[in-house]
């Protein structure tokens, strides 16, 4: 097996920062890659950390607000996890510097776009789990969230359709929707995605178009709980 190369002074950084070393830095070098840059991008390890994060803070609720029912649990961890929360994150931890754009996606400000940043930061996550297990990306999560306000009180202002569609399903007992990202249009740092949204219960799907596949999901998600709100 081809050894991996050393990392720059800057990830040596961020692995400073995140206090977990990579036995295979180049899972952090391909969390850090917008699919812009090269094929062998983030996206899937993207996929992976995003269910590593929320089961993380799952516990981390699960333990800090013993009180709160499941329904309530479910809205502040949807505050936690929103775009905005994660972007703010990921510029903490200095990834705007560190992303790997094409030429076309740098130059029209992707470092700064809230999209791209939560993407990776959620793809570090993914990173640590795969590197070092879900212990590991556990505490990782823990240390980001430790100066976030966490209270009973939080609510998903304004909640996204993702969030709602999750809501209403598991008011209802039922299992949470499946997206899947079935086709993309366009040059790599112009590129729509065009997702689906499916519902194992009712088999059925809805689709959405969006500038990410975050936003493609949102727009899937709409179509969705436009759909089921008519069975009410």
């Amino acid at each position: 097996m081809r050894a991996s190369p050393p990392l720059s002074p800057d990830l040596q950084a961020l692995q400073t920062r995140l206090e977990h070393e990579f036995s295979n830095p180049r899972l952090l070098q391909q969390a850090l890659t917008h699919r812009s840059f090269s094929a062998d991008h983030n996206e899937r390890v993207e996929f992976l950390g995003d269910s590593v994060l929320n089961l993380a803070v799952a516990g981390l609720l699960y333990e800090r607000l013993s009180e709160l029912p499941e329904g309530d649990l479910s809205r502040v961890r949807a505050n936690l996890v929103k775009q905005d929360t994660l972007h703010k994150l990921a510029v903490q931890l200095g990834l705007p510097q560190l992303i790997r754009l094409g030429e076309g996606e740098a130059k029209s400000g992707g470092q700064k776009r809230p999209s791209i940043l939560a993407d990776a930061l959620e793809a570090v996550i993914g990173a640590v789990y795969l590197d070092g297990g879900f212990s590991k990306a556990d505490q990782l999560v823990r240390r980001l969230f430790q100066d976030v306000e966490i209270n009973p009180h939080m609510q998903a202002i304004g909640k996204d359709p993702k969030t709602e569609l999750q809501e209403w399903l598991q008011g209802r007992k039922m299992n949470l929707p499946i997206y899947r990202v079935v086709g993309t249009l366009g040059a790599a740092h112009k590129q729509t995605f065009d997702v689906e949204c499916e519902i194992s219960e009712y088999g059925r799907a809805e689709r959405g178009i969006g500038g990410s596949r975050r936003a493609g999901e949102q727009a899937a998600a709409a179509a969705m709980l436009a759909y089921v709100k008519t069975l009410d």
